[in-house]
């Protein structure tokens, strides 16, 4: 666990948002990409019965030795905000210390600016411009590693494209290019990074 004036061991990211917007597909590619590099994980995810439009979230712990947070966290370290619709509950956790990404192409909700770190990202708008806004997600989490280094650029790619399905493996490359230009959307700013004390990697 994480201490004050201690080196964080445990970093947390919810990602929310609704059916449809490939939360869940975004969140176990990040988990995926953190095992890579030889971290411990603890991923959970839960959704409504819509397949699109209702609630989706999922719960991510990176750790650099075994996780010892429970499933479901009370507070988190960041959070990504798809949409506001169902964003509350994920709001109430953000910390003082946290950094809350919001798609700004879509959100209308309201968001307390003096909570904790807010970064904007047009992730549909910048998905749409690529050709297909479902790849928002993936925007997003390009835009939140090149912030945060909780995952390496190259290992997180590596992890969008073995996490796909078979049957959207034709899906990777398109993917692939979202993860990389949300990274290069935040190109030159400032960073909130994950684990102080080791180097990010590319």
């Amino acid at each position: 666990m994480n201490g004050p004036g201690t080196t964080p061991t445990e970093r947390e990211l919810i990602v929310t948002g609704i059916g449809g917007q490939g939360v869940q597909l975004a969140a176990s590619a990040l988990a995926h990409g953190a095992m890579a590099e030889g971290r411990a994980v603890q991923l959970f995810g839960s959704y409504g019965g819509m397949m699109r439009g209702g609630d989706t979230t999922a719960t991510l712990v990176v750790a650099a030795e075994s996780v010892t947070a429970p499933p479901t966290v009370g507070s988190t370290w960041s959070a990504i905000l798809m949409h506001h619709d169902h964003a509350p509950a994920t709001i109430a956790r953000l910390r003082a210390d946290s950094v809350a990404f919001v798609n700004a192409s879509v959100w209308q909700g309201p968001l307390d600016r003096d909570l904790c770190r807010v970064v904007d990202v047009p992730a549909t708008d910048i998905a749409t411009d690529l050709g297909s806004p479902l790849v928002a997600s993936m925007v997003m989490i390009g835009a939140y590693v090149a912030t945060t280094g909780l995952v390496g650029l190259d290992a997180l790619t590596g992890a969008a494209h073995e996490t796909l399905p078979a049957y959207r493996a034709h899906l990777a490359d398109g993917n692939e290019a979202a993860i990389r230009e949300g990274y290069d959307h935040m190109t030159g700013s400032s960073g909130l990074v994950a684990w102080p004390t080791a180097e990010t990697a590319p």
